[in-house]
């Protein structure tokens, strides 16, 4: 569960302003005349998902602004309660040193306000019913009843959308004329994005991730993914300070992937899903270049933590009777 400091990224400095791409600037091409995303990218941020309520509209800090706030942010993220006994933040998540940064205050610039839209009536029962689910998954019943990143399923990052995690927030992209493929660092997702036109997944085949359909505009790739299960959650960056948001069947999200200069990736993404918010909303976070390769996570569903909490929870009914 272990990477350590990637060459290029442990001994940066916390807060890293990215300046606009050269105008002269031409992507690498692959021999299909595609823009070559290939490589290894980090998309590890300390931008909230979500604007604090405080700033409004306020969708860029200053560049002073945001070097105090990233400062804030890390000293945050490297502070440890006594109470805390899950890890050391310190040992774990030293990647959050050098967290790719722009001056955005929130990953969310659509809506204005930079916050995922209010649930509408259908998403509202949703929201109750995983207040229910939740209340399971604290009891620890089975091993079914907990969730997806303890079970070592999905963390959630693997998208889409690709939000990030905590800690070992680094992918590497392989491209072929039929294929784009996206394999991320933590847990083990592969996310098989197919370019050749093929049409989606028949409405009646579901998948935890969606079934994505990739095709480039520009040098632009744009992939689009529908055929979600009721179970996809998205896992908020650091900071946000909010519970995982879920969605529903109808969830469609659509990605844009633009390499803007030798080191970056600029990634946006637009999140629909009608019977869960009342409008759509969209994001940015920028992927950085960095030395690979990526390490094998090593999360099995049947570690030591999975059992362990069942066996605690079975030991705390016990004294509860």
């Amino acid at each position: 569960m272990t990477s350590w400091f990637h060459a290029g990224i442990g001994l940066l400095a916390a807060f890293v302003v990215l300046a606009p791409a050269s105008k002269t600037w031409t992507p690498p091409r692959t021999p299909d005349g595609h823009p070559d995303l290939q490589g290894y990218w980090t998309n590890a941020t300390l931008i909230p998902l979500e604007r604090p309520v405080e700033l409004g509209t306020k969708e860029f800090y200053t560049a002073a602004e945001a070097a105090a706030m990233d400062k804030q942010r890390t000293q945050r993220e490297n502070s440890q309660p006594q109470t805390d006994i899950h890890y050391d933040n310190v040992i774990w998540q030293h990647e959050n040193y050098s967290k790719v940064a722009t001056t955005r205050t929130s990953v969310i610039f659509d809506p204005p306000d930079g916050r995922i839209p209010p649930l509408n009536a259908s998403g509202q029962i949703r929201a109750a019913a995983e207040k229910v689910a939740a209340h399971r998954r604290d009891l620890a019943e089975s091993a079914d009843s907990r969730n997806l990143g303890e079970r070592c399923i999905s963390w959630g990052n693997e998208g889409p959308p690709m939000l990030g995690s905590t800690y070992n927030a680094n992918m590497q992209i392989v491209e072929t004329a039929s294929t784009v493929a996206i394999s991320h660092e933590i847990i083990h997702g592969v996310r098989m994005i197919p370019v050749d036109g093929r049409p989606h997944l028949l409405p009646e085949i579901r998948q935890l991730g969606g079934d994505s359909r990739g095709h480039w505009e520009g040098d632009t790739l744009v992939v689009d993914t529908t055929n979600f299960t009721d179970q996809t959650n998205f896992r908020p960056v650091p900071a946000t300070g909010r519970q995982d948001v879920f969605s529903d069947r109808n969830l469609r999200v659509v990605e844009r992937f633009t390499r803007t200069d030798p080191d970056t990736i600029v990634y946006r993404f637009t999140v629909d899903d009608p019977t869960m918010w009342t409008k759509p909303w969209s994001g940015e976070l920028m992927m950085r270049k960095i030395e690979g390769p990526i390490f094998e996570y090593a999360c099995t569903e049947g570690n030591y933590g999975l059992a362990n909490i069942l066996a605690a929870a079975r030991a705390k009914e016990k004294t509860e009777r």
